[in-house]
C-alpha cells in the first residue's frame, strides 16, 4: 500500500468473523494525520464492525490495528469516540451535564470525582456545541439532535487526537448537521483526526477530504478528490444506486 505520510492510523489484514462468516475480510488501512475521512458502503459493508475494530470494541479474526506508530492498546487514551445515537438508552435518569462530564474519567480515572475544573471544562464544550442551556436537562427530554451534541461535547472533554464517530449525523436536524460539521472542521484545523462511518453519499464530497469505501472488503481509500469517483462507487455499491446516475458528472 502506497502512502507518503506517517498514518495516524495502520490497519493490517483485518479480518472479523460472526460466527465464522467474514465481516471485514482482508482490510488494510492507512489514515493520515489531520483529515476527515468518511467510512462509506452499502448496509452491511462493515463499517460500524471496521470503526468497532480499530478500537479494539470487538475481536478481530486476523489483522493488527496500530496508532500513532504504536500497538493500539498503547494508545487508546488518545481517541475518544461517538457511539450511534440508538446504541446509548437514552432514558437513564442523568442530566447533559453529567454525560459530557463522563469524558473526563479516561484522565481521572474511575474512583476521582470530577471537580471544579472538570465542570468548566464540560460547560465550555456544551457551549461548543450550543447546549449550554440544556446542562441541567434529562437526556431523556432531549431531541435527536441534542442527545447527538452532547455527545460530541463528551468527545470534545476528551481532548483526543483522534475523534471516531459512527453516524453523526443520523437522525439530526439540518441545524445540528451543520453545526456538528463547523465541530468537525475545527477539530481538523487543529490538527485532529476525524473517521465518521456515514450514509449519505450527496454530502462526502462537501464534509470530507479523505474517504475510505467498504464492502466487506476496502474497495478504496485515498483523497475524496481522486477516490470518491464513480468507478469505485459502482466497485462498492454494485448498480444499485441511483445517486450516480443523476451525478456522473459531479460525483469526483
Amino acid at each position: 500500500m502506497e502512502h507518503n505520510f506517517e498514518p495516524v492510523i495502520q490497519v493490517n489484514d483485518l479480518t472479523v468473523s460472526y460466527h465464522e462468516k467474514p465481516v471485514l475480510w482482508d482490510v488494510d488501512l492507512a489514515v493520515p494525520p489531520a483529515v476527515l475521512m468518511a467510512i462509506v458502503g452499502p448496509n452491511g459493508a462493515g463499517k460500524t464492525t471496521l470503526l468497532k475494530a480499530m478500537m479494539g470494541l470487538i475481536p478481530a479474526t486476523a489483522g493488527e490495528v496500530s496508532l500513532f506508530g504504536k500497538p493500539r492498546k498503547e494508545a487508546m487514551r488518545r481517541i475518544g469516540y461517538v457511539p450511534q445515537r440508538t446504541a446509548v438508552d437514552w432514558d437513564f435518569p442523568t442530566t447533559s451535564l453529567d454525560v459530557v462530564l463522563m469524558g473526563s474519567y479516561g484522565r481521572l480515572g474511575w474512583i476521582k470525582r470530577p471537580g471544579k475544573s472538570e465542570k468548566i471544562a464540560a460547560m465550555s464544550a456544551l457551549e461548543k456545541v450550543g447546549m449550554t442551556d440544556f446542562a441541567h436537562r434529562q437526556i431523556s427530554q432531549l431531541s435527536g439532535g441534542q442527545q447527538q451534541r452532547v455527545f460530541l461535547a463528551r468527545a470534545l472533554l476528551q481532548d483526543s487526537d483522534v475523534y471516531m464517530m459512527d453516524e453523526p449525523f443520523q437522525g439530526v436536524d439540518a441545524t445540528t448537521e451543520r453545526a456538528i460539521i463547523a465541530l468537525l472542521k475545527e477539530l481538523r484545523e487543529a490538527g485532529k483526526t476525524v473517521v465518521c462511518v456515514h450514509h449519505d453519499l450527496q454530502t462526502v464530497p462537501e464534509y470530507f477530504d479523505w474517504v475510505t469505501l467498504l464492502n466487506v472488503r476496502r474497495i478504496a481509500s485515498g483523497p475524496v478528490s481522486s477516490t470518491f469517483v464513480p468507478e469505485n462507487l459502482k466497485k462498492t455499491f454494485g448498480g444499485r444506486i441511483s445517486f450516480l446516475k443523476e451525478n456522473e458528472e459531479g460525483v469526483a
